[in-house]
């Protein structure tokens, strides 16, 4: 029979904690997650020709530069960039020099200020003057300003060659500030001398000075290519990439394909399948993170925690359950109309609380969020619903937080009402964060959706429960109040038949409950399961002392053979009695582990006497030693209220010591080893057990008797 067991929990164990089907379980997830996203990141191309008309509208799939555009738009504004000339101030210097250079010489010559050879002592004659003047001025003006020019000025009075420097050189200055090119030479000529003709000058003079005005004008501007080039290059700098967002519209339907459009479908590779490999790779990345995450989780609490396979089975079913639902509102979303808004993606994250724990319900809404945000996104590759993801998450994170304690049905009520608080708290902040304005019908009829999702949610989770705790067998909170009520028909029978027992389970669930909330284990669970550990004694109650009431114990009649093996099978009894209730696998380990191998020393030594040739594994329970720490807490109790309820006059001393011998005891025995508890946890279970023990043994007053109350009259 040992043996039976023994390889029962072997297998139960694989089962539990067999890293294959955690790898198949993560696998599974990733995979499904993929094949839902797997169209919302998938290009879809066509087979379209140039000059032919669209039969559909055709969206971007990706954001991309339409570098043919850009490089179009590029040459235009380089084409149209003017040719930069620059000024040269050495010709204006030096033609207006050439100028003041005559009007001075010829000053000089009138008022005699000169000097000539000894033989000549003045220049009488025009033409004189003319030909000194000719040996002192530039060569070059000699070549262009013949002597005609030069006898008007002789001829001219001082007032009219003032004002005639004065006019040329102004209208000189003028010409050359602008810059003269050499196109422009004859245009800035003529201007010049339509100055010197609208003067107060005689006509005849002004036509003298033509030729003079001619020879100062010639090109001060000329072409800089390096000023050409910088502006070119700022002109380059100044265009932007012409970009094809994504989601944007390239062609309507009934659209003729121009060249221009074909480039931009050839662009975004909606002609050919040669851009579609790459978001693959993208979404298989993000699957595998996302699996890789989930596994080391799920390993951690398989490590830590009572996490078996129906619960990683939960986690699945869950999670293909909420990608599925997202996937088909998905199909009626338009950008007008967010439906995901609607989504009771909070179903998931309570169901995950109440079923598996806290942890997991808030590691899986995240990756719900991001594979939401993926799901959402319009069917364009690249493109992230940012707006769904947070909101995903943050409708999963509201009804985690506001599920604390699973007490009834109305804990899942209240959590979809603060849900939904935070659901159109979460769509306002959409709302107020956008360019665009809303009115307050739209804020209404938005914040409805989030409304909707979490009162769908409460819904969903409360019809829902019942099928995961029934179909999976998982023990939840929710499951374990059910079984706690004193209207359950066990506990019913076991008050009815073993009244004695009864007690006894009651006292030591209270010290379980407040061991394991102590250290950090599952109060709820060691409760429960201390209620139901002695179901087995209902069979033959009176062989057990809490029972007998006064009458005559049956096992002074009984060989300590006879008696132990009476005793020793009342824990594989409880097994099978809350296995044929269909109890949860749970309550049914605790109470097939509660006793442990221990040994049932009574009966032992009492055998002892008669015959020193003693088998002890004769007297020792079947176990399986304790596999958790609920087990174990519940084990520790057991014996502990058993040993407290038979002292007579327990004192604070007394309780202590028991305590710590039964402590001293499992641990001596190895009862413990299978555990996971620690030395401090057990210090800190010996600290609660002592104060519960001490608060339910304490001292009560004396009432003195009706008798002696006469006396004292």
């Amino acid at each position: 029979m040992k043996k039976f067991w023994w390889l029962k929990q072997k297998v139960v164990s694989f089962f539990q904690y067999n890293k294959i089907q955690l790898v198949t379980a993560c696998i599974a997830i990733a995979s499904i997650f993929f094949v839902v996203t797997y169209q919302n990141v998938h290009t879809e191309t066509y087979d379209i020709e140039k000059f032919s008309t669209a039969s559909e509208t055709i969206r971007s799939p990706i954001t991309i530069e339409n570098t043919k555009e850009t490089e179009r738009r590029i040459r235009e504004v380089v084409q149209a960039v003017e040719d930069h000339f620059e000024i040269s101030e050495e010709v204006t210097e030096e033609q207006i020099t050439y100028i003041n250079e005559v009007f001075e010489a010829i000053d000089k010559i009138e008022s005699g200020n000169i000097e000539l050879d000894s033989e000549e002592e003045t220049l009488d004659s025009v033409s004189e003057k003319i030909t000194y003047l000719e040996n002192i001025v530039h060569d070059q003006l000699l070549l262009e300003v013949d002597r005609a020019t030069f006898r008007a000025l002789f001829q001219a009075t001082n007032e009219e060659r003032v004002l005639a420097k004065e006019l040329i050189t102004t209208a000189l200055y003028d010409a050359y500030y602008n810059g003269i090119k050499v196109e422009e030479v004859d245009q800035a000529i003529q201007t010049a001398q339509q100055k010197l003709t609208y003067s107060t000058l005689d006509s005849s003079f002004v036509d003298a000075l033509r030729p003079l005005i001619a020879f100062s004008i010639q090109p001060n501007s000329f072409f800089s290519a390096d000023q050409t080039n910088e502006a070119q290059q700022q002109a380059r700098n100044s265009v932007e990439p012409v970009m094809i967002r994504a989601g944007e519209v390239i062609v309507e339907e009934g659209q003729l394909i121009t060249n221009e459009l074909y480039e931009e479908l050839e662009v975004t590779g909606l002609l050919n399948e040669e851009r579609n490999f790459y978001p693959m790779i993208g979404l298989f990345l993000l699957v595998t993170l996302i699996g890789l995450f989930l596994f080391f989780e799920l390993s951690h609490h398989m490590k830590r925690s009572n996490f078996h396979f129906r619960k990683l089975l939960a986690v699945s079913v869950l999670s293909i359950f909420i990608v599925l639902l997202m996937k088909v509102v998905s199909f009626y979303t338009t950008s007008v109309n967010p439906l995901y808004l609607v989504t009771p993606v909070a179903t998931v994250s309570m169901l995950l609380k109440i079923l598996v724990n806290e942890r997991i319900a808030i590691v899986m809404s995240l990756f719900y969020g991001v594979i939401g945000s993926v799901i959402f996104n319009a069917d364009i590759p690249g493109l992230l619903n940012m707006e769904a993801g947070i909101f995903i998450i943050f409708s999963q994170l509201a009804s985690i937080f506001s599920l604390s304690v699973v007490k009834d049905r109305g804990s899942i009520i209240k959590s979809g009402l603060a849900t939904s608080v935070i659901n159109m708290v979460t769509i306002c902040l959409f709302l107020f964060l956008s360019f665009e304005k809303y009115s307050w019908l739209d804020y209404l009829s938005l914040s409805g959706y989030g409304f909707l999702s979490a009162i769908f949610a409460t819904v969903l989770t409360m019809g829902m429960l019942p099928f995961f705790e029934t179909g999976l067998r998982i023990l939840s909170d929710t499951k374990l109040l059910a079984l706690s009520s004193p209207n359950q028909p066990l506990l019913r029978k076991l008050l009815i038949e073993a009244p004695g027992t009864y007690h006894h389970s009651i006292m030591v669930a209270n010290l379980s409950e407040a061991s394991c909330e102590a250290i950090g284990a599952n109060g709820l669970l060691a409760r429960v399961a201390a209620y139901y550990h002695d179901l087995g004694k209902t069979i033959r109650p009176h062989y057990f002392i809490e029972n007998q009431m006064g009458m005559k114990n049956p096992h002074d009649y009984l060989d300590p053979y006879q008696s132990a093996e009476i005793i020793l099978q009342h824990p594989v009894d409880s097994a099978k009695l809350l296995k044929k209730e269909k109890i949860p696998n749970e309550i049914i380990d605790i109470a097939l582990q509660h006793h442990g191998t221990t040994l049932l020393k009574y009966f032992y030594y009492k055998a002892k006497e008669r015959n020193d040739k003693v088998n002890e594994d004769d007297f020792r329970y079947e176990g399986p030693k304790p596999k958790t720490k609920e087990a174990a807490v519940v084990s520790i109790c057991d014996s502990i209220e058993a040993a407290a309820r038979s002292l007579v006059n327990p004192t604070q001393e007394e309780i202590e010591k028991v305590v710590s011998s039964i402590f001293e005891d499992r641990l001596l025995d190895g009862q413990l080893n299978d555990s996971t508890l620690t030395f401090k946890e057990l210090e800190q279970m010996k600290l609660v057990i002592c104060e519960t023990l001490k608060g339910i043994y304490h001292s009560r007053i004396q009432y003195p008797k009706e008798s002696n109350m006469k006396e004292a009259k």
